[in-house]
């Protein structure tokens, strides 16, 4: 088997030493390039050039983001004859791995990995796609993307929980780019006016540091996808669905709230543009992204 060895040494949770650890025990099972990134899209040139040499199977070593880059970069060219991911957490959340299952520690995600490689034991996911974006876990427009853009700049070893928290409360009160409202465009259904929006390719949609957060319970990998659209921002309201998303057995209700678990597509567009992020990763702003579920995208080693 030949395997690619992607590294992210900005990552949170990455040190050379455990980049070592990894190489070496990979090594020992597969013929191992390691690849350590250095600059934006590098890791997605990086897993789009295995996917078009026929190499069998990529590790992402990083965050979320690593992933995200290595999962579009696999898929450039569609799913298909593409080599399997496999991931070895290494950022501040990991919401990808955590929802497979893959241990947050990277050395029990390492044992993990070379267990599956000697059982050839994978599992296939469904992904999202937003327009020429794929995502693993989650997109969104509007507020949880403002969050995203406010910390980007400091992304790697000084993100955490708080950084996010301290941001959503900044953004929720002086939205960076105003409060500009979104409709949701879903199959069978009117147009429906909200505030936000998140997509979910699977639950839990995020962390706050340990704990969970649930907004599309009934969506999963194996589903299509999730929509979480409050018709309003208000404190109650706000207030209401933080503490049902924290909550082991979510169940978000209210008149005021536009929620599927399990739709193929949805579009969402803006008179003016709102900031867009994928995956906890800003992609700009935009006033119409669509949305798409595609089941059996990729091939992850678990």
């Amino acid at each position: 088997m030949r395997a690619i060895l992607v590294v992210n040494p900005q990552a949170t949770s990455t040190t050379a030493g455990g980049r070592d650890v990894l190489a070496h025990a990979l090594a020992s099972q597969v013929k191992l390039e390691v690849v350590e990134t250095d600059y934006r899209g590098h890791a997605l040139a990086v897993a789009r050039g295995a996917a078009r040499d026929g190499i069998d199977l990529v590790v992402a070593h990083g965050g979320d983001g690593t992933v995200n880059e290595v999962v579009n970069g696999l898929l450039t060219d569609g799913p298909g004859e593409v080599p399997a991911l496999g991931v070895v957490p290494g950022g501040s959340a990991n919401v990808f791995a955590r929802a497979l299952g893959i241990a947050r520690d990277p050395m029990e995600a390492t044992h993990q990995l070379l267990h599956a490689i000697e059982g050839g034991q994978s599992r296939t996911v469904g992904l999202g796609r937003a327009d020429e974006q794929w995502f693993t876990f989650n997109a969104g427009l509007g507020w949880d993307a403002d969050v995203v853009a406010t910390v980007a700049d400091r992304r790697g070893k000084q993100t955490n929980a708080l950084l996010y928290m301290r941001a959503a409360v900044s953004c929720y009160f002086r939205p960076p780019r105003g409060r500009t409202p979104l409709t949701v465009h879903i199959p069978g259904e009117e147009p429906i006016e909200v505030r936000t929006a998140f997509v979910s390719n699977t639950d839990p949609w995020s962390y706050l540091g340990p704990r969970p957060v649930h907004l599309n319970t009934g969506t999963s990998f194996d589903t299509g996808l999730g929509l979480f659209a409050p018709r309003t921002l208000g404190l109650p309201a706000v207030y209401r669905h933080v503490r049902q998303a924290l909550r082991a057995q979510a169940k978000h209700r209210g008149r005021k709230l536009v929620r599927f678990d399990d739709l193929p597509k949805v579009g969402v567009t803006a008179e003016e543009p709102v900031n867009f992020q994928v995956d906890g990763d800003p992609v700009g702003p935009r006033t119409r992204v669509e949305f798409v579920s595609v089941p059996n995208a990729l091939t992850v080693l678990v």
